[in-house]
């Protein structure tokens, strides 16, 4: 259970700064003592080096952006004025140089590289946009944030499981600027202990208003990672609740989770003129599990992201055309992922 903001604040935030200091102090000793691990396995002696540099570049990366955030905290009145939109535009630029620092990681100590197909940034150029992207394979949700500000200069809007509040550098920035955290495993509908909390399409609809020219909403339709047992599952939650069409639907798509209407429809609903981007991707989808990434390091791999561009004015009006559109362009990213899946 995720306990309390001022909790995170006095617990997590000093801790996450001494064991970063401490691996990056300890770097030298540990590089070599991973080299020795290394060596006992001459297939893929580079793994635990590889491991360790990515695990010290993220540390580091929380140390110096914690600092930053104090840093901005103090230069926004000590927290008055740090809603304001110059506070705001700092803040994404810390998430900026943050992200392209972990890219820079990615792509060196992994050997990943990515590609990105679909209309040019200057298709986008100042309209409000809402991001639909499939949801599969570790670090989908940081490639998508990061194309968004670096190469296509938008402020994201996010809808993210709360759980990653337990990151002090994440749980502290994005609740400074204008995301929304959503209890994992949670309907998100009042409790006995939470009798005020609102619906979660509410709480992402309300997200998705007054969006501007250089804003970004970005939703995961299918509400978690990809795999198999989750798949099945799915289509399970379809027949008990007699969505048959649903389900057959889901049962045709074979890379993707049945996406959930509910949010969809919110966004489309408080998103005004905004047009619709669909993001698919392939590359580290197959990577399940700790074990995955493990085998598959270094990586060598190329990421593909597919992005397709809808104006606002080519979405159904109706809900139930909405949702059997969302269907259809699920359907379409589906078969992008199989045929790119193939060809890899």
């Amino acid at each position: 259970m995720l306990p309390p903001w001022w909790i995170r604040r006095v617990l997590l935030i000093p801790a996450m700064l001494v064991l970063s200091v401490a691996a990056v102090v300890t770097l030298p000793i540990t590089a070599v003592l991973a080299i020795l691990i290394g060596l006992l396995t001459p297939r893929a002696w580079t793994r635990p080096l590889r491991l360790l540099l990515l695990v010290v570049g993220y540390l580091a990366a929380e140390a110096v952006g914690l600092f930053a955030l104090g840093v901005l905290w103090v230069m926004a009145g000590f927290g008055r004025t740090i809603r304001e939109p110059a506070s705001e535009r700092r803040h994404y630029v810390l998430v900026r140089t943050f992200l392209e620092w972990l890219y820079w990681l990615l792509t060196t100590v992994l050997h990943v590289s990515v590609r990105v197909d679909g209309p040019p940034p200057e298709a986008y150029l100042d309209r409000p946009l809402i991001v639909f992207c499939r949801h599969a394979g570790p670090g989908d949700s940081f490639l998508i944030v990061h194309a968004l500000l670096d190469w296509y200069d938008r402020e994201p809007r996010i809808v993210l499981k709360d759980t990653l509040q337990w990151d002090p550098a994440i749980d502290v920035v994005l609740n400074r600027l204008p995301n929304r955290f959503i209890r994992s495993g949670s309907p998100g509908k009042p409790t006995a202990d939470e009798p005020d909390r609102p619906p979660v399409e509410h709480t992402i609809g309300e997200l998705a208003r007054k969006l501007d020219g250089n804003d970004a909403l970005v939703l995961f339709p299918e509400g978690g990672n990809f795999t198999a047992r989750r798949r099945v599952r799915a289509i399970q939650r379809l027949h008990r609740r007699g969505l048959a069409a649903e389900a057959r639907k889901a049962e045709a798509m074979r890379h993707v989770l049945p996406p959930r209407p509910a949010g969809v429809l919110a966004v489309l609903e408080n998103g005004g003129d905004a047009d619709i981007v669909w993001v698919g991707h392939t590359g580290t989808d197959h990577l399940l599990s700790v074990a995955d990434i493990w085998a598959a390091l270094p990586m060598d791999t190329e990421i593909l992201m597919r992005w397709w561009h809808v104006p606002a004015g080519e979405v159904p009006a109706e809900p139930e055309a909405q949702i059997g559109w969302l269907y259809e362009w699920w359907k379409r990213i589906d078969d992008w992922i199989a045929v790119n899946r193939l060809t890899r």
